[in-house]
């Protein structure tokens, strides 16, 4: 059986490091010597400088992969998120039992007959 690869890891110091090799590099065939002594793409360099610039040291630092860690919840978070969900299933419940009455009320309108107080909260 094959032992699956690692992928490759780049300390930030590494990166440094090439990325001031890269930027002496002026004649014709330097960069491409250089990437191919480190066994480097030139979209590693672009990609490193753009965290660079965009966040200075901090972006060439490595980053963890996969989704983030959710926050643990205590007991008082978990009852709180209860009763939220409890509260507005009582709201909406409430709403569709008001938009009842008046359809009742409305229905009563156009057939002519009154409804009493106690007839609509029965």
């Amino acid at each position: 059986m094959t032992e699956k690869t690692q992928r490759r890891r780049f300390t930030a110091e590494y990166k440094r490091r090439i990325l001031a090799e890269a930027d002496k590099c002026k004649k014709p065939g330097e960069l491409g010597a250089l990437l191919r002594r480190e066994g480097l793409y030139s979209s590693h360099l672009a990609n490193w400088r753009a965290a660079r610039d965009r966040d200075g040291k901090v972006g060439l630092e490595p980053k963890k992969r996969g989704p983030k860690a959710k926050a643990k919840l205590d007991d008082k978070d978990r009852k709180i998120i209860e009763l939220e969900r409890e509260l507005a299933k009582a709201q909406a419940r409430a709403e569709r039992a008001e938009f009842l009455v008046e359809m009742q009320k409305k229905m009563a309108q156009l057939l002519g007959r009154e409804i009493s107080e106690e007839e609509t909260k029965s």
